[in-house]
């Protein structure tokens, strides 16, 4: 029983740090996000769709190098120069496990940084409007690098690199929108944004833990 109650005081207190965490990043990274989204120079030759593409592709290979291919390298070399270099061995160090989620997490979270950046350059018709497209992705890598390391001094302190992932989220709900709106105006722009919401209530309520204990 008490083993019990100190691993919940234990929880209790990993995410009152998580949500510090989460805390001091969010108005950091909105004020970063706003200072190049409305400061920077704008871009040059976003006239065209084919060149505000080009340009997210080439905002995507950074991306990808610096948050999922370093992540990659990161795993690959604590294999090489460890018993984890057979993988079925059953060897892990820390670093090794917080290397991996950092791997797996980045590969879940690029996907919707992508979908929403592209969405993103498809709505933003000039250069002074593509500089959300550069903010984003400069905002998206700098949470992906507190994420890691932060996971590294903590499990709380991964909570550093959430505004990253709410950005991702925040944009890819602004391109949907976007999209309802072309089809059915208000109202489509509405309905998808009511279902999501929807699906993350019943998330929140269907993960909450039981209020009282089990009788059982």
């Amino acid at each position: 029983m008490k083993d019990a109650a100190s691993g919940k005081g234990g929880f209790i207190r990993q995410r009152r740090a998580g949500m510090i965490a989460i805390a001091m990043a969010m108005p950091v990274s909105l004020l970063l996000w706003l200072a190049i989204a409305y400061f920077a120079p704008p871009l040059q030759g976003m006239e065209s769709l084919a060149g505000r593409l080009l340009f997210t592709l080439k905002c995507c290979c950074l991306a990808v190098l610096f948050c999922l291919v370093t992540g990659v390298e990161a795993v690959a070399h604590e294999r090489l120069f460890s018993p984890a270099f057979d993988p079925l061995s059953g060897f892990e160090t820390r670093r090794l496990l917080v290397n991996q989620r950092y791997l797996q997490n980045t590969l879940e979270q690029i996907l919707v940084f992508m979908a929403g950046l592209f969405g993103l350059a498809a709505y933003s018709p000039d250069g002074s409007q593509m500089r959300g497209v550069l903010a984003t992705t400069v905002v998206w890598m700098l949470a992906r690098a507190a994420f890691w390391i932060g996971y590294h001094r903590s499990a709380a302190m991964r909570g550093l690199g959430a505004p990253g992932m709410a950005l991702s989220m925040i944009v890819l709900l602004y391109v949907v929108g976007r999209i309802g709106y072309e089809v059915g105006g208000f109202v489509g722009a509405a309905v998808p944004m009511v279902a999501f919401l929807a699906i993350e209530a019943f998330l929140f309520r269907t993960t909450r833990p039981p209020t009282s204990a089990d009788p059982t």
